[in-house]
């Protein structure tokens, strides 16, 4: 007898189709980003007769936006930087943070009580307030919010690079290549970077939400791209008054956001759980 489909499938058969689901509400949004410039190269700049705010229809398959815009041209063209700047920004998070936990967890305990005390003073300060501070001393261009976002996940790098080296495995093996002779590059670098790889993979998932979400919110607020950019957080802040009027400029870009982070973290989750042995 077959097991039973729907919500009745045991547990196991239930999970077992979460990749997919993930992969879907992920890959849309991340195809939209990479090739949604190729497919759409056109002006960007509303339409000779266009009308602000139209509904889907005609020359225009979701609309116009409140200019006078091409909705889906925007939303072809607004997710490069999305998906661009959140990979910017972790990228920086872990060119800075892994170096700073393996420092840390080097022999010298003043160093790792500096990076740890430094990181302990910089998680204490809420992003969006650190962006919003940023925007009010006139720092607006888009490398700001990428490079503050990337640097704010630095503490949580370096703590779980550091936690990594310094795990009762990672320090026999340590102690064990620094007998035999072996320098503090090959130790760190060869050994400790491998052993943190893992986590590390595992983590990133995770963060790539976390500063997503940072940089949506600071576009939404009008800190970080112009208003006319295409990005689809600030056509969701560019369109909320029309949201009735022409719900599409709001709801499909709101949509591929938010499918980009629960994509993410439907995948994240997926991982966790095959590391503890649940799938």
């Amino acid at each position: 007898m077959s097991a039973p489909d729907g919500p009745y499938a045991p547990p196991r058969a239930r999970r077992s189709r979460l990749p997919w689901a993930a992969l879907v509400l992920l890959g849309v949004p991340v195809l939209l980003a990479v090739l949604g410039p190729l497919l759409y190269g056109g002006d960007l700049a509303p339409a000779d007769g266009a009308l602000p705010s139209r509904p889907p229809g005609g020359q225009h398959p979701l609309g116009t936006d409140v200019l006078g815009r091409d909705v889906l041209g925007l939303v072809l063209r607004g997710g490069a930087s999305v998906v661009g700047g959140a990979v910017a920004a972790l990228a920086v998070g872990m060119a800075v943070g892994v170096p700073l936990g393996l420092l840390a967890a080097g022999p010298s305990r003043r160093l790792d009580e500096v990076v740890m005390r430094t990181s302990d003073v910089l998680l204490a300060f809420p992003g969006l307030l650190v962006l919003m501070t940023l925007a009010a001393t006139g720092h607006r261009a888009w490398g700001w919010p990428v490079a503050v976002a990337g640097l704010l996940q630095v503490p949580a790098v370096a703590r779980l690079v550091r936690g990594a080296a310094l795990a009762p495995g990672a320090r026999t093996v340590v102690e064990a290549l620094r007998m035999q002779g072996h320098g503090w590059a090959y130790v760190q670098l060869r050994h400790l970077v491998r052993e943190s790889a893992g986590p590390l993979a595992t983590d990133a998932a995770g963060r790539f939400t976390t500063v997503l979400y940072l940089l949506a919110s600071a576009n939404f607020l009008g800190l970080g791209l112009p208003a006319s950019s295409p990005d689809w957080a600030v056509l969701v802040e560019r369109n909320r008054d029309a949201l009735f009027l022409q719900p599409a400029a709001v709801l499909v870009p709101a949509g591929l956001l938010t499918a980009l982070c629960v994509g993410g973290n439907l995948l994240v989750d997926r991982a966790l759980a095959r590391g503890r042995g649940l799938m």
